[in-house]
């Protein structure tokens, strides 16, 4: 699933990494940038859930009309595990919490939930356009708008680019934001920028406006 959003003209569209359950963290940086629910938009690299201390309420966020966030793959692994008993993945990697909530809201919540997470989403921030994935997008942008679930694995799982220190642009976009793979800080390698700041274990959470990224 592919999903294209228009310019936003009457507010701030912003960035934000991996949440795994910290709810907290972000109200507090959405209050503290001046966040506008009536106006401005929030766009997420995945990962909502797990390792955290609230990940029913970050994942409740998906049916917010200001939030929008691609699939990450804890939030595939919980469907796998919800609806296909495929739990061997899930527990060790931090779905444990299912455990602490009522079954039955859950398998609603997911239900209306996932989907409403595309595996990449694109866009517009004035006259560029930025692509949103969890994991690591093809070598070229335009592969995606024909074929998005040929490139599950990768927009999902995989982390060849970074590992490599691959600085090859994605080509048919002007930026691409991920998650996924922790950074101290967040990162720049071609046009790819990495913002998974690790806030399950650092604490520390990366919010931007979309506008304010180099290259945008």
């Amino acid at each position: 699933m592919f999903e294209r959003f228009d310019r936003n003209d009457q507010g701030v569209d912003y960035v934000v990494g991996d949440l795994h359950g910290h709810f907290d963290l972000l109200m507090a940086a959405l209050d503290g940038v001046g966040f506008d629910r009536t106006r401005d938009r929030l766009f997420c690299v995945g990962d909502l859930i797990d390792r955290g201390p609230r990940s029913f309420d970050c994942l409740k966020l998906v049916l917010e009309p200001w939030f929008h966030s691609v699939r990450g793959n804890h939030e595939e692994m919980a469907f796998d595990a919800i609806f296909k008993q495929q739990w061997r993945m899930w527990l060790p990697n931090g779905g444990t919490w299912a455990g602490e909530v009522n079954p039955r809201e859950l398998k609603e919540l997911l239900e209306q939930a996932l989907p409403r997470l595309p595996l990449a989403m694109e866009v517009a921030v004035g006259d560029q356009r930025v692509g949103i994935v969890h994991a690591q997008p093809p070598s070229d942008w335009r592969l995606l708008e024909r074929n998005t679930d040929k490139y599950r694995e990768a927009l999902l799982w995989s982390r060849t680019r970074i590992s490599r220190e691959d600085r090859t642009p994605v080509e048919g976009i002007d930026a691409v934001v991920v998650g996924h793979t922790p950074v101290e800080r967040p990162r720049l390698l071609g046009n790819v920028h990495y913002i998974d700041t690790g806030a399950y274990k650092s604490g520390v959470l990366t919010l931007a406006p979309l506008a304010s990224l180099p290259g945008v």
